[in-house]
């Protein structure tokens, strides 16, 4: 996770139904199911019907919650692990794949296939893949679009824009809006 960010475990009755795959995914968390986690998480009591309602919506919340693809594989091989390191110290560097490999002392074609065989994407997804993580964390603190732009690589605030819809569904200041609750961190 990059940047600050709050943390509320839940654990859920495993014989539930929760989603499509039982495996660990990210949630779009909704107002509303936020409100929920806030206040189960101030006080519980399992005996408490109001409580049993709310773990009822909750549950049923989860279950409609769209999955978000956040995830940033990081590789153990050591010289794309450095092209990820150096990436993710400089998300916004505008180096081609060919200008690392001469930086990293590897072939272009080789750096490519680690891309594939370790992490099963490839550089081009995988570097934005990183912008997209830093510009959720950027955007959650407050930080002004044309600054989140920028630091990003991006030329302007509407190619960043456009390129956030497209992996997240809203622009930045919707996704932004949603998450500006009064009194809650992201």
């Amino acid at each position: 996770m990059l940047g600050s960010v709050e943390y509320h475990a839940l654990f859920v009755d495993g014989t539930l139904h929760i989603g499509a795959t039982p495996r660990c995914s990210v949630l779009d968390v909704s107002p509303l199911m936020r409100e929920i986690i806030q206040a189960l998480s101030e006080s519980y009591s399992p005996d408490s019907r109001r409580q049993q309602m709310m773990m009822d919506l909750l549950v049923e919340e989860i279950s409609s919650a769209e999955k978000r693809s956040v995830a940033l594989p990081m590789p153990s091989e050591r010289r794309l692990r450095a092209l990820c390191d150096a990436l993710l110290e400089d998300v916004g560097s505008t180096h081609s794949l060919a200008d690392w490999a001469r930086k990293i002392g590897a072939s272009e074609r080789t750096l490519a296939r680690l891309f594939q065989t370790e992490l099963n994407t490839t550089f081009s997804a995988w570097r934005q893949q990183a912008r997209l993580s830093h510009a959720v964390d950027m955007i959650s603190r407050g930080t002004p679009m044309l600054t989140v732009a920028t630091e990003l690589g991006y030329s302007d605030t509407a190619a960043f824009s456009t390129m956030f819809k497209r992996a997240f569904g809203s622009t930045p200041s919707q996704f932004k809006a949603t998450r500006a609750l009064p009194g809650h961190q992201v």
